[in-house]
């Protein structure tokens, strides 16, 4: 209850911090009106612009405000808040030469005023900064890229904005106006200042040096990291960290890993990574000495936060690190809780941390369903695709009475979800980590 009341808190503080614009417009003294339309256009150019900058409080990644719904779902929402923040702003725009007109012939760029320049600026930057995230995969570009991309056209998109409301100044006539739209723009700015200077200056002061790189199975990679002057950090089984190799931790390279390590050992990180991209197919590079950055812990995604009779792991492919993760806790613990894992993988050649698995089987009351899509001669157990079906049997008699933990592939984790819910495991107890966070 104590995280659904904070939730509750932070959604509250996000729709007054948004909306508050808007009912500034409606105090004080304002231009004459031009009817419904009119009002609408303004109402949506000044909900777009705020919606623009509290998207640098979202991506602050401040666990306070993160921790009742999850790093990876305040992201997810940041990336379709940009969506209806570009649909708010295309609408604004659209609007005001339906409403006049005449305005059209601002378009000609030799008679075009800074105001309108400014505001279609910004309009555009959001566009390409939108595009370039939904599409970044289909359009080749590369993640290291795409930040420094995202960072300008961001920057570029708020600022453009701003300039534009006040070169306009028809909603800003009065001192209080004007300051308020200085306070809001000052502390997205420090947000910003607070990402890319502030915690970066601390996690230098904060540096890791690798101590191993390990082979594991299904062309996956273990990164081993010690503190360097510090005690490390602690973080719940199951957590995640922005994760920098090799560079200072104000350079634009940094990528989300999963904790793969027991958090009975915080002194020691480890972090299970599959090649799947250009950064991560050169981990088996990276030399035992090289300094490491962690931004971290994030995500709600830990049996820490639900205390239950036992716990269902279902994981597919490399989704099976942080689930690693709470199996070794568990068992540094001496948990002796009933534990289910069903672990879905093309072959059981290449499930990653597979022996180990076998082996916790010893230290926990572990029960373990492999479901490989391609099993081995002889077989006798599940294979194919995991699917309700195959669920079925191995789901606990009292359903309501277990927290159930899925991580995997997108399409993996849907089903899985879909299917819980049809098996009547209540939505509360199913807990779901999202990979793509880009």
């Amino acid at each position: 209850m104590n995280y659904i009341l904070r939730g509750i808190f932070w959604i509250s503080v996000y729709v007054l911090l948004v909306t508050a614009p808007l009912f500034a417009l409606l105090i004080g003294s304002a231009p004459a009106g031009r009817g419904f339309w009119w009002d609408l256009h303004v109402a949506l150019g000044f909900s777009g612009a705020t919606m623009m900058g509290m998207m640098f409080f979202l991506t602050a990644r401040f666990r306070r405000a993160a921790g009742p719904f999850g790093m990876d779902i305040i992201y997810y929402f940041h990336r379709w808040t940009a969506v209806v923040a570009l649909a708010f702003v295309a609408a604004h725009v659209v609007l005001v030469f339906a409403v006049e007109p005449g305005y059209l012939v601002l378009l000609d760029l030799s008679a075009m005023p800074a105001s309108l320049r400014t505001g279609i600026g910004s309009a555009t930057a959001l566009a390409v900064l939108v595009g370039s995230s939904l599409g970044r995969q289909h359009l080749g570009i590369g993640y290291d890229l795409w930040r420094l991309w995202h960072v300008v056209f961001a920057v570029a998109a708020l600022t453009l904005a701003i300039v534009h409301m006040e070169l306009v100044g028809y909603h800003l006539g009065t001192p209080w106006k004007r300051w308020l739209w200085a306070g809001m723009g000052l502390s997205w700015f420090g947000a910003f200042v607070y990402v890319r200077i502030v915690k970066p200056f601390f996690m230098y002061r904060r540096p890791y040096r690798v101590v191993e790189v390990r082979r594991e199975r299904g062309s996956a990679w273990t990164l081993v990291a010690e503190p360097v002057g510090h005690r490390g950090l602690t973080f719940l089984p199951g957590q995640f960290a922005w994760v920098t190799i090799g560079h200072s931790p104000f350079a634009l390279k940094e990528h989300p890993f999963s904790f793969s390590s027991s958090a009975a050992r915080p002194g020691r990180l480890e972090f299970t990574i599959k090649e799947l991209g250009d950064f991560t197919r050169r981990i088996k590079d990276v030399q035992p000495g090289q300094p490491v950055y962690v931004d971290g812990p994030h995500g709600s995604f830990s049996p820490d936060r639900h205390d239950a009779a036992g716990y269902v792991f279902i994981a597919g492919g490399i989704g099976i690190a942080p689930i690693l993760s709470m199996l070794r806790t568990l068992a540094d613990r001496g948990d002796r809780r009933p534990l289910l894992l069903i672990y879905a993988g093309k072959t059981l050649e290449v499930m990653t941390g597979w022996e180990e698995i076998q082996g916790l089987q010893q230290r926990l009351n572990l029960q373990v369903v492999p479901v490989p899509e391609n099993p081995p001669e002889g077989w006798e157990g599940l294979e194919g695709f995991l699917n309700e079906a195959k669920l079925v049997g191995y789901l606990p008699d009292h359903r309501s009475s277990r927290e159930y933990f899925v991580c995997g592939p997108v399409p993996l984790t849907q089903l899985i979800e879909k299917a819980l819910y049809r098996q009547r495991v209540p939505l509360e107890n199913v807990h779901s980590e999202l990979f793509d966070l880009v």
